[in-house]
């Protein structure tokens, strides 16, 4: 965990962050180091800050553009603000984190009045213990104010889903176009983080569902390597894959946050200059599906080559091609098998995936009215993860993945970072149709397990897109760098403003 020293060394490094507002009673656009500053100068207390976010969450989420992200609240949250005003008076600061409040997505597991669902009725209960990584929250002095909505079971039941939405939550919006998805499936946290409904939040991904709710609402998102934050106590699809991540509206938050969650620190990672120097590749093969964000992406090289950077043009990953269809095999029985245990585990009101698909079969007004399970029915006809079938695919996937992909093309180019347009601009809310997703650059790093972070990079008709970094495993100080130069040097967030629909 970060020292009390360390938190003084990371403040003295953030500076470059800082804007004005932190202690005029607003928390928009505030930056945890802002709220940290108020707090340590007695501007306001833990207790006000979990006020002033309740009441934006009251107007912003719930009341006035209702775009619907927060699906419980702590009710034990100003309680704890209290105990840790009392600390910090008493004993001191534990960290950057010490009476700030967050979100957390309802997938991860929280041993307090809340429930963890994954969105879904039929999981809709209190669970015994914390996740780890909530417990590393809790003792770094985070305040957990409450839970956020997402993609039914991180949107591992239909094909044809509709992001954002869950039986239990109903449907979150995006802030910048009420009429446009969030993306999924930590919708309720990226678009959260994005309203300032909280100082930051965290989100889980198997593929995506970090990086692109955190491109498409206009913050930063952080897919670490897989195994660098505990998995342990969240809703399972696949151990191979699934990790928790930081959103946050700055890379030095997300930073922050990410440091809490691994046991680590980042702050080193801020540089400005950070990318001097690197060597940085151009993964064209995941450009082409929209002339706009092409476009931002072509500016962002030109920034990269002025702030130092040596741009490799093209730098494509030889097997991006062949990486979905043995993705989605191995998912299917990987979601089956985890899922069984974690349920077990956990005493849930369904004691297995047959168990949770009866349900929503007898609950099918309320649980399927726009979609079906298709995905689901599919994972329990699988066999076992023991079976010679599924090691020979896992087997396949990790090579295509990892030495023949994202590997082989490091070391062919000499490369520190990939990049690549993170995802297109948000779609319309479709429940004929589902989805609209048009290209994105998640699949690869998320097979293989490596590290990911998204940065916003640009606006299309007033829908933000970010660019992405990804690499080679543990390499989260690499690439936070070369995002934080990026961001430094284009400033590219601009917040939301809860329109209807999108101006053309």
């Amino acid at each position: 965990m970060q020292s009390r020293r360390e938190f003084i060394q990371l403040g003295a490094g953030f500076a470059l962050t800082m804007q004005s507002g932190a202690g005029q009673g607003s928390v928009e656009e505030t930056t945890i180091v802002q709220l940290q500053e108020g707090l340590t100068l007695s501007r306001f207390t833990s207790v006000q800050l979990v006020e002033k976010y309740l009441a934006r969450i009251a107007l912003v989420d719930k009341s006035g553009p209702k775009i619907n992200s927060v699906i419980e609240l702590n009710p034990d949250a100003a309680a704890i603000a209290e105990a840790l005003d009392r600390e910090r008076k008493d004993k001191g600061v534990r960290g950057p984190l010490h009476g700030i409040p967050i979100l957390i997505k309802d997938n991860i597991d929280t041993g307090d009045k809340m429930m963890t669902s994954a969105g879904s009725l039929a999981l809709a209960s209190s669970a015994a213990k914390d996740a780890p990584l909530v417990t590393r929250l809790r003792e770094a002095g985070a305040v957990v104010l409450g839970k956020t909505n997402l993609s039914e079971w991180a949107n591992f039941r239909s094909s044809h889903s509709v992001s954002g939405w869950s039986g239990r939550g109903g449907q979150t919006r995006n802030p910048y176009a009420l009429d446009r998805n969030p993306s999924g499936s930590s919708s309720g946290t990226g678009a959260a983080v994005s309203a300032c409904l909280c100082a930051a939040g965290v989100g889980t991904e198997t593929d995506g569902s970090v990086v692109s709710p955190s491109s498409i609402n206009g913050i930063v998102g952080i897919k670490p390597t897989v195994g660098l934050i505990p998995g342990a106590g969240i809703v399972p699809i696949s151990h191979r894959q699934d990790t928790a991540g930081p959103m946050a509206r700055t890379v030095t938050d997300a930073a922050i946050l990410l440091g809490v969650l691994a046991g680590a620190s980042y702050g080193r990672a801020l540089d400005v200059n950070g990318l001097k120097g690197a060597r940085i590749g151009v993964a064209r093969q995941i450009f082409g599906f929209n002339a706009r964000v092409d476009k931002l992406m072509e500016s962002a090289i030109d920034t990269l080559k002025q702030l130092g950077a040596l741009i490799v043009d093209p730098a494509n990953i030889p097997t991006y091609s062949k990486l979905s269809e043995p993705e989605n095999e191995a998912l299917l029985y990987e979601f089956k098998a985890d899922l069984n245990a974690y349920l077990e585990a956990r005493g849930a009101p369904v004691k297995s995936l047959k168990e949770a698909i009866e349900f929503n079969e007898k609950n099918r007004d309320r649980e399927m009215p726009y979609f079906e399970q298709e995905l689901m029915i599919k994972a329990e006809a699988k066999g076992p993860v023991t079976s010679r079938e599924y090691h020979d695919l896992v087997a396949r996937l990790n090579k295509l993945a990892k030495q023949d992909g994202i590997d082989a093309t490091m070391s062919k180019l000499a490369l520190d970072a990939i990049i690549g347009p993170t995802d297109g601009p948000a779609w319309p809310i479709d429940y004929v149709d589902g989805d609209h997703f048009t290209g994105g650059a998640s699949t690869p790093a998320a097979i293989a397990g490596y590290p990911h972070v998204t940065v916003p990079m640009g606006f299309v008709f007033g829908l933000p897109v970010g660019i992405s970094f990804f690499g080679s495993p543990r390499t989260e100080v690499k690439l936070i760098k070369y995002a934080y130069a990026f961001e430094q040097a284009t400033k590219a967030r601009k917040a939301p403003g809860f329109l209807a629909s999108v101006k053309i």
